[in-house]
């Protein structure tokens, strides 16, 4: 058995919703003028009459509580296969994080690292229906995105324990995950910076599309951006709203909205909390929807992400969700009251799917189990993996810092000048 075994956090027992008798509609509220091929209904605010939540008692009173602890009422039905996936991709994604938190307490990791056990449903709702050449922009909370995305677990834990073995040869760590194959374009440290990269990659498609000629008969390459609440007040994520609108440019923007900015509450830092409006007055199509839950996510992304690939242009995606941790593991999570903790802790979207599997008849419990067990072994190895990787080779830090290195980190004779002994020579007086 490693040192590094797997130690499962069981998940909060299943708490049983209330039903509140909703009628299904579109997940879709925007404009009148919203483009063909979506539902339109008239713009409102989409938590009207929902029951309000157990939030810190201390936020503005003024604001009306987010969110829904309700039964959902599902438009659409998935598969066993489809639910298997779901359930095996959540699950992968908490355990992963789980084990994230031991090894960075145990001294394998460094600098900050940002959980996102609690939000798996959004990254799984939207990354499962993606196909390999669709694109994925992260956040600093990228772990799990990463591994929905299809990048192995063993790569993305080298890569936190800083190997060489990594996604990104060690050189990324938590924040900064990157692969080609899975064209996964990155991590991003700073909020706001990867709104810009995604909407090149999807101006990207739509010019290979266009003007390249390069269609293909099964639409356009899509691009979803993931971003925070915190964000939304950010100069880049207005100006790229306006560009993805203004060229049609097949995007979806995704915000997981865990109601917090590091130690900020959104009802605190936003003059109109409902993120969605902001869809609609660039005129696109703006959807709020319960981030604790996949199957609406998924309905959401679905339509999304089939309006994106038929050249119909963007959709802001509001998914309000939570973490249950706090913003980074040097975080002691102080701020937030226990009481809105327990009460996202009881809607965790993973017992909600497991709930619904069974009820389902979609699998039983031996089967989740297995599920369960296949998972434990993936995170073992991983960490057995990254922990008897190397680490990168001292002339990798000149590596792609100069497009032409050549002059300064590579010598004449073509090697890396910080080989020679005398290339650092005098700095200690410098």
């Amino acid at each position: 058995m490693s040192a590094f075994s797997a130690v499962r956090i069981p998940f909060p027992a299943v708490v049983a919703a209330r039903s509140t008798g909703e009628k299904p509609s579109s997940p879709f509220l925007c404009s009148p003028a919203a483009a063909p091929g979506i539902h339109s209904s008239p713009l409102r605010s989409p938590r009207l009459g929902r029951p309000p939540l157990a939030v810190s008692s201390d936020v503005l009173s003024s604001q009306k509580p987010l969110g829904s602890n309700s039964s959902p009422s599902y438009q659409a039905v998935i598969s066993r296969d489809e639910a298997l996936e779901l359930y095996e991709d959540m699950v992968l994604g908490r355990v992963f994080e789980d084990m994230c938190a031991q090894m960075y307490y145990r001294g394998k990791m460094f600098g900050f690292v940002h959980l996102y056990n609690g939000q798996e449903a959004v990254s799984t709702g939207f990354i499962k229906l993606l196909e390999t050449r669709d694109s994925v922009v992260s956040t600093y909370r990228d772990h799990v995105h990463a591994i929905s995305k299809g990048v192995p677990a063993r790569a993305v834990m080298a890569e936190l324990f800083g190997k060489a073995t990594g996604c990104c040869r060690g050189q990324g760590g938590s924040m900064h995950m990157f692969s080609e194959p899975h064209n996964l374009l990155g991590g991003f440290a700073f909020i706001g910076e990867g709104i810009p990269v995604a909407t090149g990659a999807a101006f990207s498609s739509k010019y290979r599309h266009e003007v390249l000629k390069e269609a293909r008969p099964d639409g356009l390459d899509v691009t979803v951006a993931f971003f925070g609440d915190g964000t939304c007040n950010n100069g880049q994520f207005f100006e790229c709203l306006n560009m993805a609108e203004l060229w049609k440019l097949p995007i979806v923007f995704v915000v997981e909205n865990n109601l917090w900015a590091i130690g900020m509450s959104h009802l605190r830092a936003t003059s109109d909390p409902e993120i969605w409006k902001k869809g609609p007055a660039f005129g696109m199509p703006g959807v709020h929807v319960d981030g604790m839950d996949v199957l609406k996510v998924r309905e959401v992304a679905m339509e999304a992400i089939a309006r994106a690939r038929n050249g119909e242009g963007p959709t802001l995606v509001e998914c309000e969700t939570y973490r249950f941790r706090g913003h980074s593991l040097a975080d002691p999570d102080e701020l937030r009251k226990a009481d809105e903790k327990s009460h996202y802790a009881a809607r965790d979207p993973i017992v909600s799917l497991k709930k619904y599997i069974l009820e389902k008849n979609l699998a039983s419990e031996s089967e989740l189990k297995a599920i369960e067990k296949k998972i434990d072994d993936i995170i073992e190895e991983a960490v057995e993996f990254a922990d008897s990787s190397p680490h990168p080779p001292r002339s990798q830090l000149l590596e792609n810092v100069f497009a032409d290195p050549k002059g300064f980190g590579i010598g004449p004779d073509g090697k890396y000048r910080c080989e020679d002994p005398k290339f650092t020579e005098g700095t200690a007086q410098v």
